[in-house]
């Protein structure tokens, strides 16, 4: 297969050539995230290997490597030999899952693990309870019933520990072999060692040499991590909430007309062409675009505008979305991976396995946290053994502080903030590529925005026309119509369209030039006619009078768009054109304002009309006059002066501004190209989703900064008082059980942390 990569899910340092291969790897057994990030280092030492990205919150790797040099089933037979479960979904369409697809190998691993780790958490505290009431503890707190059949509380002890410790510990004793066959250390090394330690000590005193057992701690260390494992990884799947929802949305059958005959299909049966039955309350099955009849369309769980939409022939449709109350066909244009909503899909899921460059750091702490925790046990253990505290009280001492230092809280700080925020941003049609650009928008201190068709609607419209005699107002419209009739460009069409509703006949030019960020030329019935801005005018020498001047300075004052007709060489007259301003683009400028961040508009309109659409929105800064090739150059300047800059655009060529950028922020109406180059994309036609992105990107940051700093603090505090330090002050000295606790909340705390940006309301007119 070759692997199409793109700007978001593969860094532009890795070389991508047409043999490279992309691939999902699904992961079972995998518990922590300690150790994920250990199997994502040994993977990056595979040889062909370029590039790996790991979804903590799936347990799901995605790799590009060379087949010539390595291959899938390498890949597969290396983790199974660690002794993971994994299987292999080759190629990009394993991004975008269908929820109505076959289950596969992995199917489900996710609930499944939490069930089994559930099951063995509630069969290890029923036979703690009896484990307990024997136990030294037990004893002294008065519990006096005897084991059964005559058996000592030791022996009875050992016989209900040792399930639990080899059939409910397996989980952490598997995990810790794993990592030392790679020479590594983990949380689960720690949680390992601390039952091990526990067990085998009392194992020994039981039938080897005299002393106290203490198989209650090894008992309640495997059922409270357990638990405190089953409720993280729970929290930490639920993380993933957003990509199922999404995957959902798709209905499982369509209504097909082939041959007059209305047919129900599944879904993977629809192709391209079809013509598709909605009816009313059905979700629409697949991109395509009306063939007959209308409606209102709910688009809010793609867009996350509340509003039904309303839809006529000739109008797109996008899948997932639902019919309100009239029926309709449409044309499928896009089916499977090439949907907007498989599309999505896929951008959320690479962002969420996408690795935010504090990522990097934690994984580098908590790697060294692990055996500053077997330090900080082995002094333990000496230092109380010495000072003649006994081997009970030095190993109780020694395993606490082991269990209690345990980094997985530090490994998901970041992940788990990533994931939610993205999800949740998704749900508020507000797409994030990776993590890398989530960091970045909440960054932003000034954002530039292109004016047609972001802050404005992109449809201008002809207002005014001053002719100079002896042309008339309709000669002149007559001859910008026919040289404009050949260009795209919007205010092109806008003068086409005028002439158009004015009906007057617009005769064929016989020859078109494009001059880029000026205008046209034309022949139009044998005689030359130039349309264009003050920019072409100079360029021909061509001076404006006092009043003609003066009426277009009031018209560029009103926010229209004057452009100059030259016929035959001569200055013939003015036509103006304006174009609607979005009713969210003053929300959206005071939102960014509200926030801290700068503004600036950015335009090839002349300056006159550029400052009135500025100043009816309160923007800043004003970049006029400028050509399309220089927007890029505009972004670099402002850069250059220190600031942190989004660009905001909808444009092919806004593309190069889109990518010079720091954040490319590309709005929901815009080209495949600058979606392509954004770092953002917005589902609604709305700028005001801009300041919902930079908010959404602080409160995330936020998070993770929060998480950090709690998972380091709490390691920075709990490995002493684990360790004994407040014993002979105040007599406090932790169990291992009450470490595992400790050790499992630091952990399901920084989940649950993460969980509270799902409050966060981005939106200024619908709260959450």
């Amino acid at each position: 297969m070759t692997a199409t990569t793109s700007r978001e899910s593969v860094p532009s340092a890795v070389t991508v050539s047409p043999a490279t291969r992309e691939t999902e790897f699904h992961l079972a057994d995998c518990y922590d995230g300690t150790e994920l990030a250990d199997v994502e280092r040994k993977l990056r030492d595979v040889d062909g290997v370029m590039f790996v990205g790991l979804d903590r919150t799936r347990s799901m790797v995605r790799m590009v490597f060379d087949p010539r040099r390595t291959s899938a089933d390498q890949i597969v037979a290396l983790l199974k030999n660690a002794g993971y479960g994994c299987c292999c979904a080759d190629g990009r369409t394993a991004l975008v899952p269908s929820a109505h697809a076959a289950p596969n190998e992995h199917a489900g691993h996710g609930p499944q693990m939490i069930g089994d780790m559930l099951r063995k958490a509630i069969v290890s505290l029923v036979l703690l309870v009896p484990i307990f009431l024997w136990s030294p503890v037990g004893t002294r707190f008065g519990f006096t019933i005897p084991p059964p059949f005559g058996m000592t509380n030791a022996l009875a002890s050992f016989v209900l520990t040792t399930p639990i410790v080899l059939w409910g510990g397996w989980t952490f004793l598997c995990s810790a072999f794993r990592s030392a066959l790679r020479r590594e250390a983990n949380m689960m090394t720690l949680i390992a060692l601390g039952i091990i330690v526990s067990y085998a000590y009392s194992v020994g005193a039981t039938f080897f040499f005299a002393g106290d057992v203490f198989y209650d701690a090894a008992a309640a260390l495997t059922a409270f991590s357990l638990l405190g494992h089953w409720m993280e990884m729970r929290s930490r799947y639920a993380t993933g909430k957003a990509v199922e929802a999404l995957l959902k949305l798709a209905p499982a059958t369509a209504i097909v007309r082939r041959d007059g005959n209305d047919t129900e299909v599944p879904l993977e049966d629809v192709k391209v062409g079809d013509e598709i039955v909605v009816r009313p309350g059905a979700r629409v099955p697949v991109d395509g675009t009306i063939a007959g009849g209308d409606s209102y369309v709910d688009e809010s769980m793609i867009t996350g505008e509340p509003t039904p939409v309303h839809k006529a022939a000739g109008q797109k449709v996008v899948g997932g979305t639902v019919n309100q109350r009239g029926a309709f066909t449409f044309r499928a244009e896009a089916v499977g991976a090439d949907t907007a909503l498989s599309r999505i899909v896929s951008m959320v899921q690479e962002a969420q396995a996408s690795k935010a460059p504090a990522q990097a750091l934690a994984d580098v702490a908590g790697k060294y946290l692990v055996y500053v925790a077997i330090g900080a046990g082995v002094t333990a253990f000496l230092v109380w053994y010495l000072l003649g505290a006994g081997v009970l009280f030095a190993l109780t001492a020694a395993v606490s502080a082991i269990v209690i230092a345990c980094p997985d809280a530090l490994a998901l700080a970041t992940p788990t903030a990533i994931t939610v925020g993205v999800g949740k941003g998704a749900r508020e049609g507000i797409l994030f590529k990776n993590a890398t650009a989530l960091e970045a928008t909440s960054k932003i201190q000034m954002v530039i925005f292109d004016k047609t068709g972001t802050l404005t609607l992109g449809k201008p419209t002809l207002t005014d026309a001053i002719a100079i005699a002896p042309v008339t107002e309709d000669q002149l419209i007559r001859a910008a119509a026919s040289a404009d009739a050949a260009s795209e460009h919007p205010l092109a069409r806008a003068i086409v369209e005028g002439a158009a509703t004015r009906k007057l006949s617009v005769p064929a030019a016989a020859s078109f030039e494009a001059i880029t960020g000026k205008g046209v030329r034309a022949t139009v019935d044998g005689i030359e006619v130039v349309v264009g801005n003050e920019a072409l005018l100079t360029d021909m020498k061509l001076v404006l009078t006092p009043g003609l001047r003066e009426r277009t300075a009031a018209l560029a004052g009103d926010a229209k768009t004057p452009m100059y007709v030259v016929i035959g060489g001569a200055l013939a007259g003015v036509v103006a054109v304006a174009d609607e301003i979005r009713p969210s683009a003053r929300d959206a400028v005071a939102r960014l304002r509200e926030i801290g961040v700068h503004t600036a508009m950015v335009t090839g309109d002349n300056r006159r009309t550029a400052e009135s659409v500025a100043r009816l929105l309160g923007i800043e800064t004003v970049l006029a006059e400028v050509l399309p090739a220089d927007k890029a150059s505009e972004v670099k300047k402002l850069q250059a002066q220190g600031l942190n800059v989004a660009m905001v655009g909808d444009g092919v060529n806004d593309a190069p501004a889109l990518a010079q950028a720091d954040v490319g922020i590309a709005i929901g109406a815009g080209t495949d190209v600058a979606i392509e180059t954004a770092d953002v994309v917005l589902m609604k036609d709305d700028p005001a989703s801009v300041a919902g992105a930079v908010i959404l990107a602080r409160h995330v940051r936020g998070k993770i900064v929060q998480n950090l700093y709690w998972a380091a603090g709490y390691n920075v505090l709990a490995i002493p008082v684990a360790m004994g330090v407040l014993y002979p002050s105040l007599k406090v000295l932790l169990a291992p059980e009450w470490a595992a606790i400790l050790m499992s909340g630091s952990t399901i705390s920084v989940t649950l942390n993460a969980l509270l940006l799902n409050r966060v309301r981005v939106s200024a007119r619908r709260p959450l």
